[in-house]
């Protein structure tokens, strides 16, 4: 009989957002998808592609060097990835194993617990306060065993951040032998004055990674291309432990070009902060708790009693024609998350949660 390894069988497979009801036709608000599509120029780049045949560049030169200039950064302190998600696996296959432990916050991406319990590591969860992560609580769930700590800043599926002193805060209360992940995929929505992507933090410290992706902000969820910044010991880690072609060349290519489309990037961020901020404003006024958000996302707390909760609320919805996000996964089964969709969605996903809400009373 072949046995996997410890833990293989305790990993509750990943789960993405629904992206349909039957045949009926739906409005998919469930993955934090752009609302805008990918840049005209990226899609150009992509669909004049050729050599097909050929293996892409493993070591993704243009695209890192592209990244490089776009943030003013060093080229070879970049490593690529199918998506963020492989880069986060390969940082805990790189530094966590049976024995060990790997920490997050409660509320934190999926795939943490699923890469700690992919290498045999023992995921640790620390408590977090008002849906944000809680750094004195982190730092207290740290043991000898820790080797492995990941920050979503800002977070998913809340939406809220915690502001670059308190993540300096964290790291500087870290073993120098535990490795931090601050994982930004959301960054670029961002605009906080007091928030930072983990840069900084990188520049300062050999044991701090930022990883980051072209998925939310660029559109381009469907090619997987993420990116990590770290020193060179990291990087030469992961340069090690990658396959030797995991980036395509599609997603090389278009990825430079949504670099270089700054201007369908600013109008992104301008479409979703105004569209978020609508939807939080409307939302609340129909008495909902909704989070605040810094994402293209919110969330929004539903009631406890039969025929008002969040499963309710997302079976009415379900029926209109809107997919939202359950997250009782993520220990938060009274919310539903929604996705910043096009103006003429989140009218219409409005007036659908307004309808519930008279419905339940």
């Amino acid at each position: 009989m072949l046995v996997p390894r410890p833990g293989i069988l305790d990993i509750a497979p990943y789960v993405g957002g629904r992206s349909s009801a039957g045949e009926r036709p739906v409005t998919k608000l469930s993955s934090n998808e752009s609302a805008l599509g990918p840049s005209p120029k990226a899609l150009a780049a992509y669909r004049a592609i050729e050599g097909l045949h050929r293996y892409p560049d493993g070591g993704s030169t243009l695209l890192r060097e592209a990244l490089a200039r776009h943030h003013g950064i060093d080229a070879a302190r970049i490593v690529c990835g199918n998506g963020s998600d492989e880069l986060l696996s390969l940082l805990t296959r790189a530094y966590a194993g049976p024995g060990d432990e790997v920490l997050f916050p409660r509320h934190g991406f999926l795939m943490y617990r699923i890469s700690a319990l992919t290498v045999g590591a023992t995921p640790v969860i620390a408590d977090e306060t008002d849906l944000k992560p809680d750094v004195d609580a982190l730092l207290a769930a740290v043991t000898a065993r820790t080797r492995v700590v990941f920050l979503a800043n800002p977070g998913n599926p809340t939406g809220t951040y915690i502001p670059a002193s308190e993540v300096k805060r964290l790291q500087a209360g870290l073993p120098d032998n535990v490795l931090l992940v601050v994982d930004s995929a959301y960054a670029e929505f961002c605009e906080a004055e007091d928030y930072e992507a983990g840069r900084a933090l990188v520049d300062a410290h050999p044991n701090v990674v930022m990883t980051r992706t072209f998925s939310k902000l660029y559109g381009l969820a469907g090619l997987r291309l993420g990116w990590a910044y770290a020193q060179a010991g990291v990087v030469d880690v992961l340069n090690r432990l990658r396959g030797p072609f995991d980036v395509s060349l599609p997603a090389q290519l278009a990825g430079v070009a949504a670099l270089e489309d700054t201007d369908f990037a600013e109008q992104v961020v301008r479409h979703t902060t105004r569209e978020r901020d609508w939807l939080y404003a409307t939302l609340s006024q129909l008495g909902l708790e909704v989070v605040p958000s810094v994402t293209n996302f919110i969330l929004i707390r539903f009631g406890t009693e039969p025929g008002r909760s969040a499963a309710d609320a997302d079976r009415f919805l379900t029926e209109r024609g809107f997919l939202l996000r359950r997250v009782d996964s993520y220990e938060l089964p009274q919310y539903l998350r929604l996705t910043i969709g096009t103006e003429a969605e989140d009218r219409a996903v409005a007036e659908a949660i307004r309808d519930f809400v008279r419905q339940a009373g």
